[in-house]
Formats: structure tokens, C-alpha cells, sequence
């Protein structure tokens, strides 16, 4: 049997069609452009020495580039401590908040039950409430039970935080699935908890990419809670310890090894950006999709 190719239909340009979205694509282009000078203003800054920023010789490189500031950063600022101590945080926080959230929201999704809309509204609820509004009765909480400074509870905050989010938004993921599977994996003997986690979890994996990484993103870059809970160096996340580093320039001076620094706290979301866009939006797009 031959092969048919099929063609790939593209519309042809239309200027009359086109115009009317001219504002949209001068919008986009100018934030591109402002995004790409920015962080391309940051990294060359890295590589530079205190005296080129200061004197407006950033794009000079009289002396070189200065890949020292990365290992001067890494070391001497305690950025590799931090970055370790975000990285365990978010890791084990992403983990636990979808062992936790999917099943919660597989349940509120797929069973009827009484009590199920007070809980999905419970948790549309808990998504309005600022932190601000919270944390000064948490904070009494924990200074009373002296856990402050400690790994497990900044986990546990990261975790409490996120949950409603992620069983809200991976909601519609099971509401859109079909109930044809369940019915399949009830004929052939298999449990609810069973086929959850050998049907459905999988079907749901778009969803849970999208939302581990708006969790990582979140968690990565948090910065109230951990700044008021993790005071002590050996347990700050990155955000709080880049955030001292900078406070600390009026006695280092050393402002390469501050943009050194930041470089290394936005490059795991601007990779995950980059390499992961198009399942971000695959995910996005997914969960308004009848399956």
C-alpha cells in the first residue's frame, strides 16, 4: 500500500488580516526585546568586575571575562548552600504536593458524595487568602513550638501553600478524562485506588508536568515565609540568601559575584522555560479539552 503524504495546509498572508493584530505583535516584540536586555544586561555583568559596572564599562571587558565571580559566588557568598537547600525544598515539596493533590482532586472530581462541593469550594476559597493575612497567627504558632530554622518546616509551609492550587487546577484534568476507563479496569477486577494510579495518574501526566513546574517556579523563588522562618544561613533557600548578599554589597563591593549570583537563582526557571514551554502549554490548553 502506497503511502499517502499528507499536506500540511498553511494559510496564505493577508495584510487586511494582519493589521488589526499590528499592536498585539508590537507588544510582544517590544517585551522581548526589553526581556532580552535585561538578562543579557545581567549576564554580561557577571562577567565583569565591580569597577567596569560602576564606570559604565560593562561592554568593554578591558580585563577579561571574569568567570571567577561564578566560583567566588558559589563559595565565598554561600550560594552553593542555598541553592542546595531550595533544590532539596523544591523537590521534595513537588513530590509530596502531588502525591498528596492528585488523589485529593481524582475523588472530588470523579465521586459524588456529600460534603464534595463545600471542599472543592473550600479550596477555590483558600486560593484568595494572602499569606500576609496568615502569617503573623503562623508565626506565633511556630515561635511558641520553637521550630523555626528547621528544614521540615519549611517544607511543610511550601507543601500547606501549594496543595489547593494543584487539586484546583488538576480538577478539570479528571473531570475532562472518560469514564470509559474506570469502567474497563472495573470489568477486569481492578480497585478504585488501583485504577487510579494505573490509568488515570498516567492519563493525567500533562497536567501534573504544568503543574510541578508552576510549583517549582513558586517554591524556587518564594521568599516572605522563608525570609520570617529560615534566618539561620545553613537552612536559607536561595531567594533569602541572595537577598542578604545584596544587603551585604555595602561591605563587599563585589558586584560581579551579586550578578554571578543572580544568574545562578533565575537559571533553573529560565530553563525550564526554554526546554519545557511547550508542555507548559500543552498542559494549559489540555484541561479545557473534552476527552
Amino acid at each position: 500500500m502506497a503511502k499517502t503524504k499528507e499536506k500540511k495546509f498553511r494559510e496564505p498572508f493577508r495584510i487586511k488580516k494582519e493589521i488589526p493584530l499590528l499592536p498585539g505583535y508590537i507588544m510582544c516584540i517590544v517585551w522581548v526585546v526589553f526581556t532580552i536586555m535585561l538578562v543579557g544586561w545581567v549576564m554580561l555583568a557577571s562577567l565583569s568586575t565591580s569597577r567596569e559596572i560602576q564606570g559604565g564599562q560593562l561592554f568593554e571587558f578591558a580585563s577579561g571575562f571574569h568567570w571567577e565571580n561564578y566560583s567566588n559566588a558559589w563559595s565565598s557568598q554561600k550560594v552553593g548552600v542555598f541553592f542546595v537547600n531550595s533544590l532539596i525544598y523544591t523537590a521534595i515539596s513537588c513530590t509530596v504536593i502531588i502525591v498528596v493533590a492528585s488523589p485529593a482532586a481524582y475523588v472530588l472530581s470523579r465521586f459524588r458524595f456529600r460534603g464534595n462541593m463545600f471542599l472543592q469550594n473550600m479550596f477555590a476559597t483558600a486560593l484568595g487568602i494572602p499569606v500576609i493575612m496568615i502569617i503573623m497567627p503562623l508565626f506565633s504558632v511556630i515561635t511558641s513550638l520553637k521550630l523555626t530554622n528547621t528544614r521540615g518546616l519549611i517544607i511543610f509551609l511550601y507543601i500547606a501553600m501549594n496543595v489547593p492550587f494543584t487539586i484546583f487546577f488538576m480538577l478539570s484534568f479528571f473531570q475532562n478524562l472518560s469514564f470509559t476507563f474506570e469502567e474497563a479496569a472495573a470489568i477486569d477486577g481492578c480497585s478504585p485506588i488501583k485504577t487510579f494510579w494505573k490509568i488515570m495518574f498516567p492519563l493525567a501526566q500533562p497536567g501534573i508536568i504544568t503543574v510541578t513546574i508552576f510549583n517549582f517556579i513558586t517554591i524556587w523563588n518564594e521568599f516572605f515565609m522563608s525570609m520570617l522562618f529560615a534566618s539561620k544561613s545553613a537552612v536559607r533557600p536561595i531567594a533569602v540568601g541572595l537577598y542578604n548578599m545584596v544587603k551585604g554589597m555595602q561591605y563587599t563591593n563585589d558586584y560581579g559575584g551579586m550578578f554571578a549570583a543572580v544568574v545562578i537563582v533565575f537559571a533553573p526557571t529560565f530553563l525550564l522555560y526554554i526546554f519545557l514551554s511547550d508542555k507548559i502549554i500543552a498542559g494549559v490548553t489540555g484541561g479545557a479539552i473534552k476527552g
